[in-house]
Formats: structure tokens, C-alpha cells, sequence
């Protein structure tokens, strides 16, 4: 069996060729693609996040982690339910595990948050929220800023170095569970400069920094996932994901496919890529980031146009307080049921078990002719 790969320079072409065809007629097509996700995941259960017990571990009560694709912890001294985080596994092109998508730790969870890191074996956090967003708070604050040493739960968290780069800091955390010799060794990164009710103002910012989590996440042997949270876990969460599963496509010469990876994520977690404007910032960051800037995709895929009832944008569909009354209740699963030069001859390779590899993050988004299920890890 042969793979079809194509230069980066075809698949700018094609893509921007595509995204135009999508922005015509008002972003017409955007909208068309948007809405055929509409109903995707609404088949599925969410019973142990709405149990009574797990509700306040919530921090909205209607962004609740499917139960096929929940995260489960240890029991904790047979605790039922002590099991409980809101948190999802989500494929990134290999498996169903390649990434955790949770929601921003409240105070009430957070040893849960890094209970979960520890037995997850996760070794990079992206978190894409500011912690307090004028006066809301969005996400707890769950590792210490500057160097220091706190312990949450059964798991010592030391912040060793923090580095600040232009839009985001990279902090080393060191882990250790108490009773066990054994050290690990996270890496932060923490992009706060994606408001939560809208989307980056600057693609640079944004490409640049999936462009260095990607490249981090390409050197690291295959221990666990990646954990990648905003304040819901959804909207953000779900654009950076997809945003990065689709750049490791174009890397290995694989035509990206928006609308596939955002259906693929919406069957692991609700609402994932949550409103119209963040679908529009995957084209427009792929697009940006495959033409190394030179075209600009702000000018030909205009994000603020659309039908005039689109939802903006919130990564929640609640109230400031985080916590819904029974207008929201109605509103919120409604939402849930609503809520992705010239061309180089065409290459090939003979091994599409190494092209599958489960670094290679391409699992779901090869041509059906070309899908072969690569061995999981669990």
C-alpha cells in the first residue's frame, strides 16, 4: 500500500484554494460545515459527571466529560466516586488517549488535577486560559508561580524554573508522590493571551506557540498523554488540539481536513471547538502557518462574518458565576445538543506502518482507502 504526500508548498495551495471556496457568500460555507457537526456526540452519556456526589466538581454543570471517554482515577480508600475528574480522553491522529482535554482546576479539585498527572504519566500541560478574566475566575491557581514547593493531595508539586517568552510562559515542574522515591519532570505551558470570550488577535502568537508544543511533543518518547485545558475544557481546548493534530498532518505531506478532526473530537468530548469564529481560527491559523505568514488569511477568511444569529463565543454557557439557574439549565442543553509554488510531484512511501507510527499523530484523517488501526497505548 502507498501513501500520497504532497509538498507544503501543494498544500498551501489547496487549502487556501479551499478556504476561499468556504469564506464566499458571507463565510457561507464555514457555516454550512459548522452546522453539519451540529448533532455529533449527542448519542452519548455523561451520567457519572452528573451524579449528585460529582456535581460540585464541576466548575460549569453542563460541560460534562462523555462516559466512554472519561478519565477514571484510582479509587481513593474505595471511595465510590472518588474516581470522578472532568476530564476527556481525545484522540490527536493515533489513538483515542493521544491527549486529556479537562476543564481549568477548581480549588476543590486540584489534587485530583495532579493525581490525574501522575497516574496519566503526562509530561506537557497547555493551559490557554488566564487564570481570572476581569472578575470571574476562569481557573484556580494549581502550581506554585515562583520557585517553591507545594503539596496537593498525595503529589509534591516544585516549580523549579519558569521562563516568559513574548505570549506565554514555560514553567518545570517537578512531581513526586509521597512515599515514592521516583521524580518526574512536567512542563507548563501557559498561553494567556486567548480571552475567553473570543479568539487571539494575533495568528502569529498563536501558530507559533502550537508550533513549539508540537516540536516538544515530537521529541518526547510515547509515556502518556498531553494535557491541554482552558477554563471548560471545550471551546479553546478543542481549537488547539485540532489546530495541532492537523499541523503534524501537513508536516508528513497529509491534506488537512478541519471538518473530520473536529467531528473526531466532538465524539470524545462535548462541544469541542465550541462556536463558528473558533472553526474559522483553524483555517486561518493552518493557512498562516503553512505559508510561513506571507499570506494573510485575516484578509480572505473574514472570522466576524457569518449568519447574524451565531453564538460569539464563550467557553461556557453560563452565567459569571460559573454556576447556571434554570434558564441556563435549558439554554445549556440546548447548547450541548448544537455544540472543525507549484504543486511538487506527488511522493510516495512503501512503510505505512511507519507512517502510522503513533508519534506520527495521523490515525484518523488518512484517506479511508489508507486507514489501518495502529496498536494503542493505554
Amino acid at each position: 500500500m502507498r501513501v500520497r504526500v504532497f509538498s507544503r508548498a501543494h498544500i498551501l495551495q489547496e487549502f487556501h484554494l479551499h478556504c476561499q471556496s468556504l469564506a464566499a457568500k458571507d463565510n457561507s460555507g464555514f457555516w454550512q460545515k459548522f452546522e453539519e457537526l451540529n448533532d455529533v456526540g449527542k448519542e452519548f452519556t455523561t451520567r457519572a459527571g452528573d451524579l449528585e456526589v460529582n456535581r460540585e466538581k464541576n466548575r460549569y454543570p453542563y460541560i460534562l466529560p462523555y462516559d466512554h471517554s472519561r478519565v477514571r482515577l484510582s479509587l481513593l480508600d474505595s471511595q465510590l466516586h472518588s474516581d470522578y475528574i472532568n476530564a476527556s480522553y481525545v484522540p490527536g491522529g493515533c489513538t483515542e488517549r493521544d491527549f486529556i482535554c479537562t476543564q481549568g482546576p477548581l480549588r476543590s479539585t486540584i489534587a485530583d488535577f495532579w493525581r490525574m498527572v501522575w497516574e496519566q504519566n503526562i509530561r506537557i500541560i497547555v493551559m490557554l486560559t488566564a487564570l481570572k478574566q476581569k472578575d470571574m475566575v476562569l481557573c484556580d491557581e494549581y502550581w506554585p508561580m515562583e520557585q517553591g514547593t507545594v503539596s496537593y493531595g498525595v503529589v509534591q508539586v516544585t516549580t523549579v524554573s519558569r521562563k516568559r517568552r513574548p505570549d506565554y510562559f514555560i514553567t518545570t515542574i517537578h512531581l513526586r508522590q509521597h512515599g515514592f522515591p521516583i521524580e518526574r519532570t512536567v512542563t507548563h505551558y501557559y498561553y494567556a493571551a486567548w480571552p475567553d470570550q473570543g479568539v487571539p488577535n494575533d495568528l502569529s502568537s498563536l501558530c507559533a506557540f502550537t508550533e513549539h508544543v508540537r516540536q516538544h511533543l515530537d521529541t518526547l518518547p510515547l509515556l502518556g498523554p498531553a494535557v491541554v485545558h482552558c477554563s471548560a475544557g471545550v471551546g479553546r481546548s478543542g481549537t488547539f488540539v485540532a489546530l495541532l493534530w492537523l499541523m503534524q498532518l501537513c508536516v508528513r505531506g497529509i491534506m488537512p481536513d478541519v471538518r473530520a478532526a473536529v467531528e473526531d473530537l466532538r465524539r470524545h468530548r462535548v462541544m469541542m471547538v465550541q462556536n463558528l469564529e473558533q472553526y474559522i481560527l483553524v483555517h486561518q491559523c493552518l493557512m498562516h502557518w503553512l505559508s510561513g505568514g506571507s499570506v494573510g488569511p485575516l484578509s480572505r477568511v473574514q472570522s466576524h462574518a457569518g449568519p447574524a444569529h451565531v453564538d460569539r463565543g464563550q467557553d461556557h454557557p453560563l452565567t459569571s458565576s460559573g454556576r447556571s439557574g434554570q434558564g441556563n439549565r435549558s439554554r445549556g442543553r440546548h447548547r450541548r445538543q448544537q455544540e472543525q509554488h507549484t504543486p511538487h510531484p506527488v511522493q510516495t512511501q512503501s512503510s505505512v506502518q511507519q507512517l502510522l507510527n503513533p508519534r506520527n499523530l495521523l490515525r484518523r484523517l488518512l484517506p479511508p482507502s489508507m486507514h489501518i488501526n495502529p496498536q494503542k497505548h493505554t
